[in-house]
């Protein structure tokens, strides 16, 4: 072979090779350009770490924590109950709580445009994520306004629901303590009157707790009902401006301002439930009370009822699928230690519900030996136990109004950091998806609360409780259960496990053991799919105590309940269609991770495509 030849052919090799380290190079770029738009570098984060686990704390722990924990561990077998809880909790709950987080911190968008970049064809999920939360709106914040009107009636020398001779009161109001006497006595001397004396026997007495709460706050009066609302209550109307108020002056500047009210809204409620505790354990019937609590009572866990209300409690308590977590782990700088985050708020959660079951279970063993009843009288699953017989309770501790100011104190904080998150939860996922929302954020907001404004004044009528109980139980149940069903399915079998193992690898530096492959891909699918299905066959229409709903209210509960969830099917017909090749490559083209400009970032044609090892 001649000198020009050998040339040649060498040159063609360094050529070839050339080629090929600038087409690496040029992958690499791409790779770096694909984490950039993943990783923006104008993205708001959160001042301080403990800003994000404040938040991520104070929504998780709710009002549910306060009352419907220590219900269902009564419910199911006391201390038993707590077997299927740590399984549900180990297995299903925190797995999906950490995926979550894991989700929103890698691809750093609110809830519909990072489904929007992580599965095109699912992008239909963070707009049902955005409905659940929005529609959860409609009435959380009714409780927290009931909490702001009873802050205010704590501010009395006597507590207005301690006595019987107010303007609301019937003559079966039964007063303890005009009966037996005690601290209040003395005040109440000149405006005793005769009320029926309670017995356990005569349905017709009732405690002023109860009619303050029924017949003055909520304003129920004989025929009032879900078709016949009557009148808006002026004082339920004037709070519930306030909570929209707190809320506006909370989220309009984003997180940098609701990252410091956290500190507050997250830590007091501890401050008082510990404090509480150790001033209720010594009550008198306290003891039965917690006995109650905490006894196990194994048979019942032969029955699916316990597994299955473990469960549901682990999932609503922790709070995947409102888009919630996405986004507030959507403001995390790339390289937090999500993993570690998702144990501590997770278990923090966990432990705030169980040390709320002692100050419950006390409360309502002392109210039960007060009130000369069986303590499964006074247990019940509502807003009714916070609002009647907790406010009797620390009625009768001295002095009265601080432990009534302290409590509903309590009540409003965990209720506004649930807020926050719920409503920054829409604000962020409809801004990220339209631009022109997150330049106007102020006004965007000041239009969002109004009109949850306007929807709530329904709440606040005579009638407004069965409203209330309407969108309490068919806005969230089954569309959240679907949704996070559809969240775990996209990412460990269309999206990939091992790939979102490798993410978060990226962002940690340790990929995720297989405990959590196997509960992503296996474990929480068939837990949520076991709760959908035993949920189903055993739903009745919508009661409220001898009200029977009627049938065309159900039907729009049912609407409601899915109208959230057909966001997936609609918005994948709307992709397919828009998305141009056949039926099958379009397909393929939108199961594939996208870039900001809407392009697949991981393939140059649908030829080229392995769908069997896809490397983000």
């Amino acid at each position: 072979m001649s000198d020009g030849e050998n040339n040649n052919s060498n040159n063609k090799i360094e050529n070839r090779e050339r080629d090929e380290t600038l087409e690496l190079e040029q992958g690499a770029n791409e790779n770096d350009k694909m984490k950039i738009e993943f990783d923006p570098e104008d993205r708001e984060t959160w001042d301080k770490k403990m800003d994000f686990l404040f938040s991520v704390i104070g929504f998780a722990v709710d009002l549910a924590n306060v009352w419907r924990f220590p219900y269902l561990c009564f419910k199911n077998g006391g201390g038993a109950f707590l077997i299927p809880y740590i399984l549900m909790l180990i297995f299903g709950g925190v797995p999906l709580f950490y995926m979550e987080l894991a989700l929103g911190q890698y691809v750093r968008k609110g809830s519909i445009t990072c489904w929007g970049r992580i599965c095109p064809l699912f992008k239909g999920i963070g707009y049902s994520m955005v409905m659940i939360a929005f529609y959860t709106d409609f009435f959380y914040n009714v409780i927290i306004a009931w909490s702001i009107y009873y802050l205010y009636a704590s501010l009395s020398l006597i507590l207005p629901w301690t006595i019987c001779n107010n303007k609301w009161n019937t003559i079966n109001c039964y007063d303890r303590h005009l009966q037996s006497g005690g601290y209040l006595s003395t005040f109440q001397t000149n405006l005793t009157r005769n009320f029926t004396i309670f017995n356990v026997s005569n349905p017709n007495s009732t405690f002023p707790a109860d009619e303050y709460y029924n017949s003055h706050v909520l304003g129920k009066q004989a025929g009032n009902n879900f078709e016949n609302l009557g009148a808006i209550q002026p004082h339920l109307a004037i709070c519930l401006l306030l909570v929209y108020v707190i809320c506006y002056f909370s989220l309009w500047k984003g997180i940098s301002m609701s990252g410091k009210v956290v500190w507050f809204t997250a830590l007091f409620p501890y401050v008082v439930l510990i404090t509480m505790l150790f001033k209720v354990v010594f009550l008198e019937g306290s003891q039965d009370g917690i006995r109650l609590y905490i006894y196990p009572n194994i048979t019942k866990l032969y029955n699916s009822e316990p597994w299955v209300d473990a469960a549901t409690q682990v999932f609503f308590s922790l709070g995947p699928g409102f888009g919630v977590l996405l986004t507030f782990a959507s403001y995390n700088k790339f390289n937090n230690n999500v993993f570690r985050d998702a144990l501590i708020t997770s278990a923090v959660n966990s432990a705030t519900s169980f040390l709320s079951g002692f100050v419950v279970f006390s409360v309502i063993g002392f109210m039960a030996k007060r009130r000369g009843l069986n303590i499964q009288d006074v247990v019940h699953e509502d807003p009714g136990l916070v609002f009647s017989v907790y406010p009797e309770a620390f009625s009768t501790m001295f002095p009265p109004t601080f432990w009534s100011i302290m409590f509903f104190l309590m009540l409003l904080t965990l209720g506004l950091d649930s807020s926050f998150g719920g409503s920054e939860s829409v604000i962020t996922g409809l801004s990220d998806e339209f631009p022109i929302l997150k330049r106007r954020r102020e006004i965007f907001v000041l239009c969002l609360f109004i009109f949850y404004y306007c929807i709530g004044l329904t709440e606040v009528t005579n009638g407004g409780i069965y409203v209330f109980y309407f969108f309490e139980r068919y806005c969230i149940n089954y569309s959240l259960l679907l949704v996070v069903m559809c969240e775990t399915i996209c990412i460990s079998w269309i999206y990939g496990v091992d790939k979102f193992r490798g993410n978060i690898k990226e962002m940690i530096g340790s990929e995720p053991n297989i405990y959590w492959k196997i509960c992503w891909k296996f474990i929480a699918p068939i837990f949520i799919g076991f709760n959908i299905v035993f949920g189903l066959v055993n739903h009745s229409n919508l009661t409220m105590g001898g009200y029977v709903y009627p049938v065309w209210a159900n039907v729009l509960g049912w609407m409601f309940a899915f109208s959230s969830v057909l966001f997936i099917p609609i918005v994948a017909i709307i992709q397919i269609i828009k998305t141009p090749g056949t039926l099958k490559e379009r397909i393929q083209i939108l199961i594939i991770p996208h870039s900001n400009n809407g392009r697949p970032i991981e393939y140059k044609t649908v030829d080229s495509m392995n769908f069997s090892d896809n490397k983000v």
